[in-house]
């Protein structure tokens, strides 16, 4: 049984080891922290994964990678202090990021699109601008309290605003977002990402000539 687990960890890292080691980042494992080549493996791992499933916390990122914990906290801090990796508090989480690729922005969009009434909440508005609470309520299935404290989140976070219903700040990052991250975020996202040309607008800039 552990000659499996090991096997369906290491193969889970190469997995992942690949798109880190291809990734453009400025230190490498190799020039960084060790020369050992199991740590090389797992730290090009944790950076595929992180460049792949922006925002995940701790303990998703640990469990999807099948690493301990002391494992993943030492490989973590030896990233960020390489510059590979950084992280950012969201609530109760720590999630992590690819270093200097996201704006404080996009970090704090990526953080509430990883919780599940918030991202569905958030999708329900870039389907329907003008939809209203007991509308997302509704195609949720949750309370209209649930919505009322997610809008709430929503705003101070600085993605939606609701002096005039519920408008999102910036629906074109929103859309980036999903779009590029769908399948790390799970089926809504994959389903409104395969829709999301009709959401996209673009009117061209015209000039009149006489």
């Amino acid at each position: 049984m552990t000659d499996r687990v090991d096997e369906r960890k290491r193969a889970t890292l190469r997995r992942f080891a690949a798109i880190g080691a291809a990734a453009p980042f400025v230190g490498t494992a190799s020039a960084t922290a060790s020369s050992d080549t199991d740590d090389n493996e797992t730290r090009d791992a944790i950076c595929g994964y992180v460049r792949t499933t922006p925002g995940a916390h701790f303990s998703k990122l640990r469990d999807d990678l099948r690493l301990g914990t002391g494992e993943t906290q030492y490989h973590l801090r030896q990233l960020e202090d390489a510059g590979r990796v950084e992280s950012f508090k969201d609530g109760e989480y720590r999630r992590y990021v690819s270093a200097d690729r996201f704006t404080d922005f996009e970090k704090q969009a990526i953080g509430y699109l990883r919780r599940t009434t918030p991202r569905r909440m958030i999708i329900e508005l870039l389907r329907d601008p003008d939809t209203t609470g007991a509308a997302i309520a509704a195609a949720l299935d949750v309370s209209r309290p649930t919505i009322s404290a997610a809008a709430s989140d929503l705003v101070d976070a600085g993605l939606l605003d609701r002096s005039d219903g519920y408008r999102l700040t910036e629906p074109e990052i929103l859309i980036t977002l999903i779009v590029r991250y769908a399948d790390s975020f799970g089926s809504d996202a994959v389903s409104f990402a395969d829709d999301a040309a009709v959401y996209m607008q673009y009117t061209p800039h015209t000039t009149d000539e006489s």
